[in-house]
């Protein structure tokens, strides 16, 4: 006899809909599974077979041949087990029911029965609703996750023999129901605040410029002057995640396999920081079977690279793409992924090898521009702030006085941010500052006579490239929404040139 279930596979960060036939006939006694299956599918046939009996079924005796269509697609992953061994019922007439067309059915089987979690199920369930099913059976630790598509009945199942038992109508199950609203109206609950850095105010100013525009920073300072720990709080005064960018994110957060048990949606934005040894495919994405990297996983947050230099040079470069197309294209044997990449850079150096300023530095000038020489202009110039973080003065450090709360901050942002949503309204691309075409630079930042002449002296002075007098005019935009203006005026140009040209005073 010949049955169908329907499933789904991920393909990048999209799932796609693959059908399971298995077709029990007579012969010899083996289970072939055909449809470009990997060895973790092939071995699914011990698996599911075992789960099968130990669930109190009959095991099928004769050829069972079971296709995954469609046949010219790779296969990965255990999430076929269960799609499987309904199939194997439904093929040797152990369960009977009309139902298998409505649902799709993922999840891994243990040898007990039981039905383990399986990665990928948000992209699964956004498939099921794009194909008109009714619902999807999953793992009930990937319920919650499932659950936050809207119209879409997920249920939960614990095990084969529940699984069964639900589509033959013997037993009802609830299905998971999960209030997104409620989870993005969950408190805050940093540990990390802004008022506990003591000084440094100019630099909390340059981080509140760049969480308002999404602009990329480089902090640039000697060892112990809070680079890293300002850095760290920088997730604390980012506007909340909306509900299509957490979908997003849960997306690539699932497929990686990084989501917790239980949790149905992403609702902060990421925080990422790969060690400096971290290689082009861990940062970007790719093995064999292209997967997200770290700057996928930091798709609508921050990635953090800390000792800028210390990374190898070839993998800083395979940032620049990315940086600036918001999405990385990984093209391997196997096919070509595309994942998206648009995240807030923030990385911190030294200015020297020895960590002094270089007039202060005992280091040769050679071994400077050694140093420095890692960082190439084209990577420096998609950095849109370059802030000096100095050393703190004693009496800050000691002093009672602490500066604003990140809240305070935050408040600030995300006025600016919904001032900008409002300019982009008609270009849904384009969801920050930091995201504007040159169509778009010579429409919103306009400047007169006298800004013009500032900002082409400043291009002299500092052999400025075409490139950084975009960023500079996208960062004065944003000081402007700071401060509610409608116009870029001198002031903003000049703080943003401010916050443009430490790199110049180093790499000259």
């Amino acid at each position: 006899m010949l049955a169908r279930v329907c499933s789904a596979a991920v393909n990048g960060i999209e799932a796609y809909p693959v059908e399971v036939e298995v077709n029990a006939g007579y012969g010899e006694t083996i289970i072939v599974i055909v449809g470009l299956p990997d060895a973790a599918v092939k071995e699914s046939r011990d698996r599911v077979t075992t789960a099968m009996t130990n669930s109190g079924f009959k095991f099928s005796y004769g050829r069972t041949t079971i296709n995954l269509a469609p046949a010219d697609v790779k296969k990965e992953g255990p999430s076929f087990d269960l799609p499987i061994a309904l199939g194997m019922l439904a093929a040797s007439e152990q369960i009977e029911t009309d139902q298998l067309d409505n649902f799709i059915a993922v999840g891994e089987l243990a040898l007990t029965g039981a039905v383990r979690s399986c990665k990928g199920v948000l992209a699964v369930a956004l498939r099921a609703k794009a194909d008109g099913k009714i619902g999807v059976l999953v793992p009930a630790e990937n319920a919650a996750e499932a659950a936050v598509v809207d119209g879409l009945q997920v249920i939960p199942v614990q095990n084969l023999r529940e699984a069964a038992s639900f589509l033959e109508g013997e037993i009802r199950i609830t299905p998971t129901k999960v209030d997104v609203a409620k989870l993005f109206n969950q408190p805050l609950e940093d540990d990390a605040d802004f008022a506990e850095v003591k000084g440094q105010e100019s630099v909390k100013r340059a981080l509140e410029i760049a969480a308002a525009g999404g602009h990329n920073v480089l902090l640039i300072g000697p060892p112990g002057t809070g680079k890293s720990m300002l850095a760290k709080r920088l997730g604390s005064i980012l506007p909340p995640l909306t509900l299509a960018e957490a979908l997003e994110t849960t997306k690539i957060h699932s497929i990686v396999g990084l989501l917790p048990a239980g949790v149905g949606l992403v609702t902060r934005r990421p925080f990422r920081a790969p060690h400096h040894t971290a290689s082009d495919a861990g940062l970007l994405g790719g093995n064999i079977n292209p997967t997200p990297g770290e700057i996928s996983l930091a798709h609508h947050g921050v990635l953090f690279l800390d000792e800028l230099p210390e990374f190898k040079r070839s993998v800083l470069e395979t940032m620049r793409q990315p940086l600036e197309d918001g999405k990385v294209t990984i093209s391997r044997a196997a096919g070509t992924m595309t994942f998206p990449s648009q995240f807030m850079l923030v990385a911190a150096m030294n200015p020297t090898p020895d960590g002094k300023m270089p007039h202060e530095s005992k280091s040769s000038p050679r071994e400077i521009q050694n140093y420095l020489g890692r960082i190439s202009g084209p990577l420096l110039d998609r950095i849109d702030l370059h802030v000096e973080v100095p050393p703190v003065k004693f009496r800050e450090i000691a002093g009672e006085r602490t500066g604003e709360t990140s809240a305070e901050i935050r408040e600030r942002v995300v006025a600016a941010r919904q001032r900008q949503q409002q300019r982009f309204a008609h270009k849904p691309k384009i969801t920050c500052n930091a995201r504007m075409g040159t169509k778009e630079i010579k429409e919103f930042c306009a400047l007169d006579e006298t800004t013009t002449e500032l900002l082409k002296n400043a291009m002299t002075d500092y052999n400025l490239s075409a490139r950084a007098y975009d960023r500079i005019l996208k960062v004065a935009r944003t000081i402007a929404d700071l401060a509610a203006a409608d116009t870029v005026s001198s002031d903003h140009i000049s703080e943003a040139i401010q916050l443009r040209s430490l790199d110049r005073q180093l790499w000259g």
